[in-house]
């Protein structure tokens, strides 16, 4: 398995990943699959996003196909630049349990310490999602809040869980 920083020319792949993630796991992210299908020149916005200052998207790959992924993304207002987010964790199904979630975090962590005057990372999670919450706990990650009712997914509530790392 090797992780990268995407580029342009993954704009595409990454798309289908995350039309999947969307699909597979709606009450993991705070898009829908149905909003982000109705997104025009989609593929264009994501290779936008991909050169955007302080955002950084990795992919994971095995056999050259995509499968995982997760964004890094620097807070730009002075007061807060000391902080960075955690966004759009996926992995496959079929990939799950074979440590890519955790290169993917990994890849992340290591690209927020190089980042200058990063001090914390934060990303949200879904209450329920033991065994994401639990990979983010192995890798130092502390719940230091719970938004009850955060996402409502065809008239079900999740609550999330805030996570932090101090690095």
């Amino acid at each position: 398995m090797e992780v990268r920083i995407l580029t342009a020319a993954d704009a595409e792949e990454y798309w289908k990943l995350r039309l999947e993630a969307l699909m597979v796991s709606p009450e993991a992210f705070a898009s829908s699959y149905e909003d982000a299908v109705k997104r025009k020149n989609a593929i264009e916005k994501v290779k936008e996003n991909f050169k955007a200052e302080g955002s950084y998207t990795f992919g994971a790959f095995s056999d050259d196909v995509m499968i995982g992924m997760v964004t890094l993304v620097k807070e730009s207002y002075k007061k807060m630049s000391h902080k960075a987010n955690i966004y759009a964790m996926y992995v496959t199904s079929r990939s799950r349990g074979q440590g890519t979630g955790k290169a993917l975090m990994q890849a992340a962590i290591s690209k927020a310490i190089e980042m200058e005057g990063i001090e914390k990372l934060n990303l949200t999670v879904v209450s329920s999602n033991d065994h994401a919450k639990k990979l983010y706990q192995r890798l130092g990650f502390t719940v230091y809040g719970t938004e009850t009712r955060a996402l409502q997914v065809d008239g079900v509530f999740y609550d999330e869980d805030h996570m932090e790392l101090f690095v």
